[in-house]
């Protein structure tokens, strides 16, 4: 009987290659379908983005979007760091005032769904606000999304250029939704953040992108983050700029000296609840936290408007006077 010689080094080069062939593979997909820009098909009937028809109506038909519709925004362009021209809405107060509130949307969004939270700024306590465009995101340049890291040096170059044509005195509320919450949040962190910032309000932030995208690859894909997740992150820093780890809500709220109002839905299944939970335990400033029964992603403040609103005014009567 002839003996079958199995050559262990030949096989273990050939599982070495089909393993990076497929990381290598992995890595462009998942790029392609979470970091470049364009059409997110798979995020289409996700039932962890399902909301309630009441939910549904203000994001839809609200009276909200007449008013934004109807208002004479003043549109400003700013250059990023890196060279790309990034585009942003201003609306002055009706009265004079030196309050204004910048409103950092959503993945995916643009700004002026932003008006969703700026008509009641403006309207009712009276603030400027200014709406930007993410990179990546309605008119502003880049073709990845940078799911707020690299959103947080324009923020403060965008905050710099508003204190600049508003005077030295104004005070600065950062107000964001989902990746615009993690947005202010890690701007919250810089050395570089104009002292002008008094206050941040973060609607369904999440800890960091790696720690976001481990939790939905094994909710939407049943993988484990390692080691697919860590390729695709090299690749990110490759064609992108930044890697997932680094980019840290988390990190920067651990010393940052800003005031924080938290919001998460319980019923978040998308960015889950404990995130905002374990942001706010690590928080070294002054920080509250508001937690929806019931509301999903981002839908807080539409089944909770009237408290939503009160907890605003009561924190921003604490550090915007």
């Amino acid at each position: 009987m002839s003996k079958i010689r199995i050559n262990w080094k030949r096989l273990l080069v050939l599982f070495a290659t089909v393993f990076l062939v497929i990381q290598i593979i992995g890595s462009f997909f998942f790029y392609e379908l979470a970091i470049k820009r364009g059409p997110k098909d798979f995020l289409q009937n996700n039932a962890d983005l399902e909301v309630s028809d009441q939910t549904m109506e203000l994001f839809l038909n609200g009276e909200w979007i007449d008013w934004v519709n109807a208002q004479q925004f003043e549109q400003l362009t700013l250059t990023s760091r890196d060279g790309l021209k990034l585009s942003g809405y201003y609306l002055p107060a009706a009265v004079p005032t030196d309050k204004l509130v910048v409103l950092t949307h959503g993945y995916l969004g643009h700004a002026k769904q932003m008006g969703l939270f700026g008509q009641y700024y403006h309207h009712d306590l009276g603030y400027n606000i200014f709406m930007p465009d993410a990179r990546g995101h309605g008119k502003s340049e880049g073709n990845y999304y940078g799911f707020g890291w690299p959103d947080r040096l324009d923020l403060i170059d965008w905050t710099q250029t508003l204190v600049k044509k508003l005077g030295p005195d104004s005070k600065v509320v950062y107000h964001g939704l989902s990746m615009g919450a993690a947005t202010v949040l890690m701007a919250s962190g810089e050395d570089e953040l104009p002292h002008q910032v008094k206050a941040i309000i973060a609607d369904s932030p999440y800890m960091s992108v790696y720690q976001l995208f481990a939790y939905q690859m094994n909710r939407m894909f049943y993988l484990p983050a390692f080691p697919l997740l860590d390729s695709t992150s090299l690749l990110t820093k490759i064609r992108a700029g930044y890697s997932f780890r680094e980019a840290s809500a988390l990190k920067a709220v651990e010393k940052s000296n800003v005031p924080v109002l938290y919001i998460h839905g319980e019923g978040d299944t998308f960015v889950p609840t404990k995130l905002t939970k374990e942001l706010y335990r690590h928080t070294e400033s002054d920080a509250e936290l508001f937690l929806v029964p019931d509301a999903n992603h981002g839908e807080s403040f539409a089944l909770a408007q009237d408290e939503y609103k009160v907890r605003m005014d009561d924190f921003l009567s604490l550090y915007v006077n």
